[in-house]
């Protein structure tokens, strides 16, 4: 078989290569990556440990004659390519043009090829927003509520909606959730990012190795004839119990590994208190069951970090003060940093990541103070870690009886979906679940997308549910389907809209009497 591949020099992408080149079966992996000089010396290397099995591409993902050379001849494209945090939120143009026209030409590519390639396209849990103890389980078919200036999943959902209606053959979107790989500790200790994080958050966790071993066993599985039933789908890629934290746990873990802790480097009020996104997945076994690539725990993987970088114990003998104020210090106060924005008076991040600025001034420094909540509506996070204790009713609704197969879905289905979330069906015949319709938003706008793109994939209105701007609060006030979830972090009297200035800079505007 032959497979092209985009985002191979990445954490997710150099696994998944070099796993899927194990398998005899690839006879060919077309690799795809950028002009940028680093690069040069990382497609050296692989022609030289490969040879011919390996074919590179340069150029960028989003130039339609570069897409159509990678993809020419293919069995398989694997699209892993993302500007991420904190690099997207440095150069948004940089996230517009891999995240969304990337994905936008490559997909266009395909649909050009002849015959059509099969298409795994990586997703984000980003999508899903800010997730707290209320409500920390999350399923394909919530809602989409991109946190306001998150560039990143702003890009990544306009990708994603592309290819659901792209009318595309034989594809799969794979929501991918946080991801450890080997340099996780120094990556994240050079941007304020850290500090998005929302302590009592749900976080699940999945290794880049078990990442790229899902797609070894896409390919490898395929190849045999036995996974016809998983295609054209969207599915949540974790590690299931073994990979649930909260944001509390990431630190502590992680930290662990230079003698540090949480309360040892940091107060609790430097956090955001939401904004974030981060979700453990109720149905992240639809995927193991099909691949069986849940392998890493969290705990076992940063032991395994610890030891590849034995350096970091070295650290252990350092006070933490000293740590904290030759690293975490200039962190705490980057650009992206939320007490930054606090000290500088950009409010409208300050609203977006505490509610006022007035809250955020009056957080607690005192660790007993803030972990408290982890005890939520449903229990505390230890117990419902256990997946025999989640029942539905901790589950968001769809607004319709999503137990049956799509195949089963009636019109009334999809009636009651669209009045679940503030519109109407305007088509009055419903075909295949993935036939596109006519559906009219609470706005008055008409769109076209298919069943499955708004049933299955939580998505909407794409002329007024997109950001920017971000009007969540006002949407949540007609939409049951929002309000669900986004009540469980927002006050039921805001009336912000989130939206960016033509230089970039963050805007907040209050709702008044707009319509």
């Amino acid at each position: 078989m032959k497979v092209a591949m985009t985002g191979t020099s990445g954490n997710m992408g150099i696994e998944a290569l070099i796993q899927s080149l194990e398998l005899k079966e690839v006879e060919l992996c077309r690799v795809l990556l950028t002009t940028k000089k680093k690069n040069d010396k990382f497609a050296k290397k692989l022609v030289k440990r490969y040879g011919n099995r390996v074919e590179i591409v340069r150029g960028t993902v989003a130039s339609p004659s570069v897409c159509d050379t990678l993809v020419k001849d293919m069995d398989y494209v694997v699209h892993m390519a993302a500007v991420i945090p904190p690099a997207s939120d440095a150069d948004p143009k940089d996230s517009e043009e891999c995240n969304y026209l990337g994905a936008k030409a490559l997909v266009d590519a395909i649909k050009r090829a002849d015959p059509q390639p099969s298409y795994v396209h990586i997703s984000t849990m980003a999508l899903y927003g800010n997730r707290n103890e209320k409500h920390p389980y999350g399923r394909v078919g919530d809602p989409l509520l991109v946190s306001p200036f998150d560039y990143y999943a702003m890009h990544k959902l306009r990708g994603e909606r592309y290819v659901l209606d792209a009318g595309l053959k034989r594809f799969v979107v794979l929501r991918q959730t946080a991801m450890l790989h080997p340099n996780m500790l120094k990556d994240n200790i050079s941007d304020g990012l850290m500090f998005h994080t929302v302590l009592n958050a749900p976080l699940e966790w999945v290794s880049s190795r078990d990442s790229g071993f899902l797609v070894r066993r896409i390919l490898e599985r395929d190849n045999k004839g036995e996974i016809a039933s998983f295609w054209n789908n969207i599915y949540n890629i974790g590690a299931g119990k073994r990979g649930m934290d909260t944001g509390y746990d990431t630190f502590k873990d992680g930290f662990s590994l230079i003698g540090g802790s949480p309360e040892k480097l940091f107060k609790p009020n430097w956090f955001a208190t939401r904004n974030f996104h981060g979700v453990w997945f109720y149905d992240g076994n639809e995927l193991n069951d099909y691949f069986g690539f849940q392998r890493d725990g969290v705990i076992e993987f940063w032991h395994e970090i610890g030891k590849r970088h034995k350096a970091y114990a070295l650290a252990k003998i350092i006070p933490a003060k000293i740590i904290y104020l030759s690293i975490f210090k200039k962190l705490r106060f980057h650009y992206n940093s939320p007490d930054e924005w606090l000290e500088i008076g950009d409010k409208p991040r300050t609203v977006a990541s505490f509610g006022s600025e007035e809250k955020a001034k009056a957080l607690s420094s005192k660790w007993e103070d803030t972990l408290l909540i982890s005890k939520g509506d449903f229990g505390d996070y230890d117990h419902m870690r256990t997946m025999e204790n989640v029942t539905r009713d901790m589950l968001l609704s769809h607004g319709y009886d999503d137990t049956k197969p799509m195949e089963e879905w009636t019109i009334d289905d999809l009636r009651s979906a669209a009045a679940f979330r503030g519109g109407s069906l305007v088509s009055e015949k419903s075909g295949s679940p993935f036939d596109k319709l006519v559906w009219r938003c609470h706005d008055g706008h008409e769109f076209e997308a298919s069943p499955f793109t708004v049933l299955r994939g939580g998505h909407w209105c794409d002329k007024c549910a997109y950001p920017t701007p971000w009007d969540f609060d006002r949407q949540a006030k007609f939409s049951p389907y929002i309000a669900q979830v986004w009540y469980d972090s927002h006050d039921t009297d805001e009336d912000n809209v989130y939206d960016f200035n033509e230089d970039g800079s963050s805007r907040l505007d209050k709702l008044g009497e707009k319509k």
